[in-house]
């Protein structure tokens, strides 16, 4: 009943809605607060890759391209970058994108008191525009990082003349499609933006957001027609979309992860033995088998992680091989910690694929002394209730960068903007900060070992399985590309008749 309801609502909803000009995309999660200095949740940069110009992107390699800039340069000491402005791109409010509006973007995105992004410019000690066209970014000190993070949420461009309004609930960017309306759970529709300097290679009138965390009704709503189509298939179900002539399956290994994040504060809900004994979180890990998980849930598609950085990263460590599951071992260490059994909370995003996941992580437990009570919740809730430290654990992930400080600093540092963990260790934070400083990957490597070493034992973040991006797309659809950082680049896409 669930399924023919949700079906025929949103086939209600299209029939008076869609046109042949309308793209319809089925996301697994609602997107959080429609501000990209303020934002992060998956979904949400799923929809500014179409409303929110960046200064750089990324192409399918993973190299910098130009955006927002024309081109970047650093000085010789690599304290200072140097950004040319492109002269044809304007905001939505018509006003244009030049280097003072660049530099007030950056300017809120490192100095806002609820920004997101203050962490991933930290290293910025001023920004200046000394004319209309270029954009200079002194350092504190050389930052390896700083180009990655500009070439996602950090370096997203609104106007500023926004900068006043409610930009959570009328975000005003420069993409190729602007805002039109979002009703909260149910859809945020976009329209083409004619005055895009590369209005011309994308083929919708409309992009149409529909979040629906239960994948069986979202496969069911693209088969139906009513979606044009879904990100991250369940992969229970990518045999039968493989044999389905109507359909296509696009899949690409991501440069992000699934894990357990655990409040390690030590008070409030941070106050029990897992929050506070890494003998009891090192005993979870035992618990858990990944491989299981990834037959079981994953049909082979959730590449068991034990680190951050997934396999085909140059900073994935083989110091730091798979924890394979070994009960008696785990049962040993919470003797040791003086429990027979420990309790807690482990929260996850109310969505299928998550349900199934973390019931089976309960099973494995259970077995070895643990009680879990599950909590599904509203993935941007949860996000909020985590933010604020009200939560014991949490299964999350986190959707990669290019970049490895972007995997892992802002979550382990003492400040770190997603430090859900509330975990603080001085000489984790002396090492990440000192990896920021040096592009060689012979030199970061070593110190990223060195970090991992204090972060595999202490445990404030155990990694489940490297996240791959199942897309699933109607057979009418021409021109998608599956990237490996996840996003929705839609130039070029177009739907037959």
């Amino acid at each position: 009943m669930k399924l023919l309801l949700s079906t025929l609502l949103a086939t209600t909803f299209i029939a008076g809605a869609a046109s042949a000009q309308d793209f319809r995309i089925g996301l697994q999660e609602d997107p959080d607060v429609l501000d990209p200095h303020k934002s992060r949740t998956f979904v949400g940069r799923l929809v500014y890759q179409s409303l929110c110009e960046k200064l750089i992107d990324v192409d399918a390699d993973l190299n910098f391209v130009p955006r927002a800039a024309s081109e970047w340069s650093w000085n010789d000491d690599n304290t200072q970058l140097t950004f040319t402005i492109r002269e044809d791109m304007v905001f939505h409010d018509g006003t244009k994108v030049d280097a003072a509006a660049v530099a007030a973007n950056l300017e809120r995105a490192r100095t806002l008191p609820d920004s997101l992004r203050k962490s991933e410019l930290a290293s910025v000690t001023s920004v200046e525009a000394p004319d209309a066209t270029t954009v200079v970014l002194t350092l504190a000190q050389p930052d390896a990082t700083l180009l990655a993070q500009l070439s996602d949420r950090a370096g997203m461009l609104l106007s500023p003349a926004s900068f006043e309004t409610d930009i959570g609930t009328n975000p005003v960017c420069s993409g190729p499609y602007k805002f039109v309306s979002r009703v909260q759970n149910d859809r945020i529709i976009l329209e083409k933006f004619a005055d895009h300097p590369d209005a011309d290679d994308y083929h919708f009138d409309r992009i149409i957001f529909q979040p629906i965390p239960d994948s069986t009704v979202r496969l069911a709503n693209l088969r139906a027609g009513d979606l044009d189509m879904l990100e991250r298939l369940n992969p229970s179900d990518a045999a039968s979309v493989r044999d389905d002539a109507e359909l296509q399956f696009e899949t690409i290994a991501g440069l992000g992860y699934q894990g357990i994040t655990i409040n390690t504060s030590g008070e409030g809900d941070g106050d029990n033995p897992l929050g506070t004994d890494k003998r009891v979180r090192q005993a979870l890990q035992l618990a858990i088998g990944r491989d299981i998980i990834n037959d079981v849930v994953g049909n082979g598609l959730f590449e068991p992680a034990q680190q951050p950085f997934p396999p085909a990263s140059p900073y994935n460590s083989d110091d730091y091989p798979l924890v394979t599951r070994d009960v008696e071992a785990a049962k040993a260490l919470l003797a040791e910690a003086g429990h027979e059994r420990v309790a807690f909370e482990l929260s996850f995003g109310n969505n299928t694929t998550a349900t199934a996941i973390n019931e089976l992580i309960q099973a494995m437990a259970a077995e070895a002394g643990f009680d879990i009570s599950l909590q599904p919740t509203e993935f941007a809730a949860m996000q909020q209730e985590m933010q604020a430290g009200n939560y014991q654990a949490a299964q999350i992930g986190w959707s990669g960068r290019v970049d490895p400080d972007g995997n892992l600093h802002q979550f382990v540092t003492c400040e770190g903007a997603l430090n859900d963990s509330n975990y603080c260790n001085e000489e984790v934070d002396r090492l990440l900060n000192e990896a920021r400083q040096t592009p060689d990957t012979e030199a970061r490597k070593p110190i990223y070992d060195q970090a991992q070493a204090i972060l595999q034992d202490e445990l404030p973040l155990i990694y489940v399985y490297h996240q791959p991006w199942p897309f699933v797309l109607s057979a009418k659809v021409e021109g998608f590309q599956a990237y490996p950082d996840g996003m929705l680049r839609l130039k070029g896409v177009s739907v037959t008749e």
